[in-house]
């Protein structure tokens, strides 16, 4: 591992998170409780023995860069290598914006050279998923590739949402397609690469001097490199969520309540490091009821919570009931409330007698694209004063006020 650096691709904006993401990078989204996205690439890092990490930021980044520091709780405040954030700078020139995946790692050549790594490891830092990158890199040995892609089969039916390799016998990769209407093969890109560095340097030193590429890695280096005949699709059979949708995210976080979950938050043999506020134990009171949920440290429940994710510092009350939500860090959430299929932000406070979630489904007034499903989205900071109602699909900004006993019909907003 000493011959190998990761780059984490972490400056998403995440817009098809909607308000979850106006304030704050996708990476640094909270998931799970008590972790932020980026949290579960950062662990991979750590558990694969890997301690030479840049991390590429972009949008709103103040957030990101706070919760990732030094780096100490992933064991990466270190001075030989550690976690580096790297964001756009100022040349003698101009001020660039990274303006795509590739030309981002571009930017950055001069950070990667300092250690003349044999091999540099791209990775995106807003998916959850369990990799043992030391697999995919032995693999990537195994084959005497260039370029090894992290690939994951998927239902054809939902081939169009992903870049789909086509692969021979050997798995070596024959073609590419972009969100194919007529997919070829159901063999999708997780956006984790791994390149001999020597190699893709020069790539993509070529690919910055075409003014018609879009230097991403997916749209532009992958199709351009097929014809060395070198490169490889890696079978990933683990698990691995892409998060990106508002019905996605909650799926995702409900995922870790049932008996059984499909990813394993408390394997002991491969941990999940975040940096998180030291809180003490979560309170249950008597009148509590809690069913298939997590419980964060911190919280002080006294109503009832069934099959949701309730994150560190949240507060319910007296005959509140809460069903099929995320609730995250540090929301207070009063008396008698009734909250089902939603989705709260970060420090939102709920006064009594509120309903969330409630009635007939509507479309979206606001974007029916991003927000198309039953779930309602209570944006960061907002206040939501007593009595209110608010229907299904409906969504509220950030730092937004909702009057005393005013209704939303499904569908609504205030934004």
């Amino acid at each position: 591992m000493k011959n190998i650096v990761a780059l984490i691709l972490a400056g998403g904006q995440g817009t098809r998170l909607g308000v979850l993401t106006e304030k704050i990078a996708k990476p640094a989204v909270q998931f799970g409780g008590k972790y932020r996205l980026i949290d579960f690439t950062l662990s991979n890092c750590v558990n694969s023995g890997i301690y030479k990490v840049g991390v590429l930021t972009q949008y709103k980044p103040h957030l990101l860069n706070k919760h990732i520091g030094i780096g100490k709780p992933w064991d990466l405040d270190r001075k030989d290598g550690g976690v580096t954030i790297l964001q756009p700078y100022f040349t003698e020139k101009e001020k660039v914006w990274f303006s795509g995946t590739a030309d981002a790692v571009y930017q950055n050549i001069e950070f990667v050279d300092e250690y003349s790594p044999e091999y540099v490891l791209i990775l995106s830092g807003d998916h959850v998923y369990s990799m043992d990158y030391n697999e995919l890199i032995d693999y990537h040995i195994s084959k005497s590739a260039l370029a090894t892609v992290a690939c994951l089969e998927v239902p054809l039916s939902e081939a169009n949402r992903f870049g789909i390799m086509v692969t021979d016998l050997e798995n070596r990769i024959v073609e590419f397609q972009e969100k194919p209407q007529k997919p070829k093969s159901n063999l999708a890109s997780l956006g984790i690469y791994i390149f001999q560095w020597d190699f893709i340097r020069e790539v993509l030193i070529s690919d910055a001097k075409n003014p018609e590429s879009s230097h991403d890695f997916g749209k532009d280096i992958i199709p351009k490199i097929l014809e060395t005949s070198r490169i490889f699709a890696f079978p990933f059979d683990g698990y691995w969520r892409d998060v990106g949708t508002i019905s996605s995210y909650l799926e995702a976080n409900l995922e870790l309540t049932r008996p059984i979950p499909a990813f394993n938050i408390h394997d002991k043999n491969w941990r999940i490091y975040t940096h998180s506020e030291e809180m003490p134990p979560a309170y249950i009171s008597k009148e509590a009821k809690i069913k298939n949920s997590l419980i964060s440290e911190g919280c002080e429940i006294y109503g009832s919570i069934e099959n949701s994710v309730i994150s560190q510092g949240v507060e319910v009350g007296k005959g509140s009931v809460i069903k099929n939500s995320v609730i995250m860090s540090k929301v207070k959430i009063g008396d008698n409330c009734y909250i089902e299929n939603t989705i709260i932000a970060e420090n939102v406070i709920v006064g009594n007698s509120v309903k969330i979630g409630v009635g007939e489904f509507a479309e979206s007034k606001l974007n029916s694209k991003i927000y198309n499903s039953e779930i309602s989205v209570i944006g960061m900071d907002s206040i939501i004063k007593d009595e209110v109602t608010i229907g299904k699909n409906c969504v509220i900004g950030n730092e937004k006020v909702v009057d005393f006993r005013i209704t939303l019909e499904s569908g609504d907003y205030i934004y």
